[in-house]
């Protein structure tokens, strides 16, 4: 589970990495895209029988399914290849990738053959790679389609063809893998937006290259080896003084569970103390399911803070805004979320304060949430995930993660994270809340910023994913249950850290892997 963790580059870094190699790279980086391919689907099929269909496009990506075909025939696969472009108007490494396979006894037919009486024991997507900005049409959508249909495995070659291999972005007809193998490093697309949706499980084949040799990686998917620094056992001599006072502002008339998830979320990570302050003049004064939390009219916050929340159920009247204002003044950790990051999209005044404030801010914007921050619309926000996180993180001198499918945390200084922990089941009320009461309590509790939004962001959909297996969800999912997993997979983290042995493997060891190529 502590293995480091992987490189993402954008497409312009991968084709910068393979200006850099492919002039000296014996043998070919095709070849070994073609050989790892090509072993990635033997161990997929191994005792699966029948033939493998490979239907190549017109570029580099259909001269790695040539090589691919060629490989599998040597290990004594039936396949039949499919190719409806010229040979000789391929690119050069992808026509000596053609030549290679026919001179070894290799057929080509120029349209997708029927299916076999007994299915096709794979099917791979070798049509399109990285480079795709279009929709496909014509001839390669109805073979996108008639491959989607097969109910075998479903192999992508680097990127699933019509999906944008930066943002995740699908451009009309797209292939639907169940596995992707994407070669060199991941890619952000494969992990966000409806990349996963298409990529199915992902493995990354390197190749035999060490891209952040070659070009710094800005980007990286997230695993607990970032923040493995911070799981340390607690000296025995401890007293809740320890280990910080966490403050959530928030709660207004009809919201007060909001800030109440997001205590008990902060409290349950181990936060010393919890105060919750509510704008609810009828809230109530103790939580009795948990009274462990001290509940206060939000005026009535202590003054001395280890770190501060606002935003679950805030609302957005003038007194809202007002302990917003207040809030950003405050010269501790902060964490924005809800109807805090609605108020400073409305507000410039606001926006000046948040982006001049020296202690840390963490916002917290789903896309709607950013859109209003960015003055753009949701749909834009959602072209570009990757970027939108960058901009708001950089507009406001601030930590961000845009929530969603592959949640990407963004720093104000460019790099960029993302999460390929939890499943659909979060997507239900109260699951932001328990986030920001996450992030709250690893700041309360001292960790440095941003260790604690990655981790928080990566332990809470952990927490899913373990009452998944467990079979509580996907579907019916509550926030108030993940309070307690997330509780005990960090534990569980904290064990696996002072042991250096792995007791649970954990979301990112399932979907995502990176190996060497032959």
């Amino acid at each position: 589970m502590f293995s480091a963790s992987l490189p993402i580059y954008r497409i312009a870094g991968v084709r910068e990495i393979e200006g850099k190699l492919i002039p000296s790279a014996r043998p070919s980086l095709m070849e070994r895209a073609g050989r790892a391919a090509a072993e990635d689907a033997v161990h997929l099929i191994m005792d699966r029988p029948g033939p493998i269909l490979i239907a190549c496009g017109p570029g580099n990506n259909g001269g790695d399914g040539f090589v691919m075909a060629r490989q599998l025939r040597q290990a004594g696969r039936e396949v039949q290849v499919a190719f409806a472009g010229s040979a000789q108007a391929l690119p050069a490494d992808a026509a000596k990738a053609h030549a290679d396979y026919t001179a070894a006894g290799g057929n080509v037919v120029s349209d997708l053959p029927a299916a076999p009486a007994h299915g096709w024991a794979l099917v791979v997507d070798a049509l399109f790679g990285i480079g795709l900005k279009r929709a496909i049409e014509g001839r390669y959508a109805g073979w996108i389609q008639t491959l989607n249909a097969q109910p075998a495995p479903r192999l992508a070659l680097d990127v699933p063809s019509g999906l944008d291999a930066d943002t995740g972005q699908p451009y009309g007809t797209t292939f639907r893998a169940t596995h992707t193998t994407t070669f060199i490093a991941l890619k952000p697309g494969l992990l966000t937006n409806d990349g996963p949706d298409y990529c199915g499980e992902i493995k990354v084949q390197r190749l035999d290259i060490d891209a952040p040799a070659w070009l710094a990686a800005a980007g990286q998917a997230i695993t607990p080896a970032l923040f493995r620094d911070q799981l340390q056992p607690r000296p025995r001599n401890s007293h809740k003084g320890l280990y910080g006072d966490a403050g959530i502002l928030g709660g207004n008339a009809g919201m007060v569970g909001a800030a109440l998830l997001a205590g008990r979320a902060a409290f349950w990570l181990g936060t010393g103390r919890v105060f919750i302050g509510l704008l609810d003049a009828n809230g109530p004064a103790v939580d009795f399911a948990h009274p462990e939390l001290m509940l206060r009219r939000a005026a009535h916050l202590p003054e001395r803070l280890s770190a501060l929340a606002i935003g679950p159920g805030l609302g957005t009247e003038t007194g809202s805004a007002a302990l917003l204002r207040t809030a950003l003044e405050r010269d501790i950790p902060l964490v924005l979320d809800a109807d805090a990051l609605n108020l400073i999209g409305a507000d410039r005044e606001l926006q000046a304060i948040l982006a001049s404030r020296a202690a840390p801010s963490i916002l917290t914007p789903h896309p709607a949430e950013a859109a209003r921050m960015l003055g753009v619309s949701t749909a834009a926000v959602q072209a570009d995930r990757l970027q939108a996180a960058l901009d708001i993180a950089q507009r406001h001198r601030a930590l961000a993660v845009l929530k969603g499918c592959g949640s990407i945390i963004a720093t104000a200084d460019g790099r960029w994270f993302i999460n390929a922990s939890g499943h659909p089941g979060m997507a239900s009320a109260g699951m932001g809340d328990v986030l920001t009461g996450l992030v709250v309590g690893l700041l309360a509790q001292g960790w440095p910023a941003e260790r604690a939004l990655i981790a928080a962001v990566h332990l809470h959909g952990a927490a899913a994913d373990r009452l998944a297996r467990e079979g509580i969800g996907p579907i019916g999912l509550s926030a108030s249950e993940t309070i307690d997993a997330a509780r005990g997979v960090f534990n569980g983290w904290l064990i696996e850290a002072q042991q250096g042995s792995p007791r649970d493997k954990g979301h990112e060891a399932r979907h995502l892997t990176a190996r060497n190529g032959p």
